[in-house]
C-alpha cells in the first residue's frame, strides 16, 4: 500500500513564501496558496531576484520591471497582497550569510508561523540538475527559520527595529521528491491556472503551446500525482520540517 500523505498543519495564520524567481511558487504551489487566503490566512512572497536573467531575448534591464509586474499579477490571482523582491542577481545567488540576513529580516518583519520555498536538494527526484539558484535560497530559508529567532545571530537586524522572530513552527519544501504533507488543490486549481498564465511572457518562451492549455496540462500533472497518496484527491505536496 502507498504510504498516504498527511494533510498540512492549518493551525496558522501568517505564512512566508521564500523563492528564487517569478514564476518559482506558481509550478505547484499557487492551489494551496489560493486555498489558504480563502480561509482567511495572510500569505506573503518573498522573491530573492525579479528573473532579469530568465529570457534570453529580453535584457536583464527590459526583464526585470516586466517579470515583477507579471509576478504582482499571478500573486494577485490566489490573493496575495504582499510581494517583496530581494534584488539578488538572477542565476548567481550566493547562498551565504548575506542571503541568511535578507531572509532573516523578512522572517522577523512578517512573523510567521509557516515559511514555504522551493527544492533545495541538488536534483529534481534525482532525475534532472535543479539550478544553483533553488538550492541557494531553499537552503538558506531552512537555516533562517533559525537565524531570525537567535538574538545573537545578525544582532544588527535588532539595531534596526527588527527584533527576534522564534514562531516559525514548520517549513514547507514544494517541488520535492520527499514528500510528507499536502493540501487538497481542488478549490483553488483554477485560480493557479491564472496565476501561471500571468507569466504569459515567460512561457511564451518556454513552449510553442497554447499558454493556457500549458499552464493546465502542467498543474494538472503536478497535482494529480499526489492524487494516489492523498486519497484520491489532486493535491499540492510538502516536504514539512518541523522546528
Amino acid at each position: 500500500m502507498t504510504e498516504q500523505l498527511e494533510p498540512m498543519p492549518s493551525d496558522w495564520q501568517r505564512a512566508l513564501a521564500v523563492v528564487a524567481h517569478p514564476d518559482d511558487l506558481e509550478y505547484g504551489c499557487s492551489a494551496a496558496v489560493a486555498g489558504w487566503t480563502d480561509g482567511g490566512r495572510e500569505v506573503t512572497y518573498l522573491l530573492a531576484t525579479r528573473g532579469e536573467a530568465g529570457i534570453d531575448t529580453i535584457a536583464p534591464h527590459e526583464c526585470a520591471p516586466l517579470r515583477e509586474r507579471e509576478q504582482r499579477a499571478s500573486a494577485a490571482a490566489v490573493g496575495v497582497r504582499a510581494v517583496e523582491f530581494l534584488d539578488h542577481r538572477d542565476g548567481v545567488i550566493e547562498n551565504g550569510t548575506a542571503l541568511r540576513r535578507d531572509i532573516a529580516a523578512a522572517i522577523r518583519r512578517h512573523r510567521p508561523e509557516l515559511l514555504i520555498t522551493l527544492n533545495h536538494r541538488d536534483t529534481w527526484g534525482g532525475v534532472a540538475w535543479n539550478t544553483p539558484d533553488h538550492r541557494a535560497v531553499g537552503r538558506a530559508a531552512l537555516d533562517a527559520a533559525g537565524d531570525a529567532g537567535n538574538r545573537w545571530i545578525f544582532p544588527e537586524l535588532a539595531e534596526q527595529g527588527l527584533h527576534p522572530w522564534d514562531g516559525v513552527r514548520w517549513v514547507a519544501v514544494a517541488g520535492t521528491d520527499r514528500p510528507t504533507h499536502a493540501v487538497d488543490a481542488t478549490a483553488g486549481f483554477e485560480r493557479s491556472v491564472q496565476s501561471l498564465l500571468a507569466h504569459r511572457t515567460y512561457i511564451e518562451v518556454l513552449t510553442d503551446e497554447d499558454p493556457e492549455a500549458y499552464c493546465r496540462t502542467f498543474l494538472s500533472g503536478a497535482t494529480g500525482a499526489s492524487a494516489e497518496r492523498f486519497g484520491g484527491r489532486p493535491a499540492v505536496a510538502f516536504e514539512v520540517f518541523a522546528r
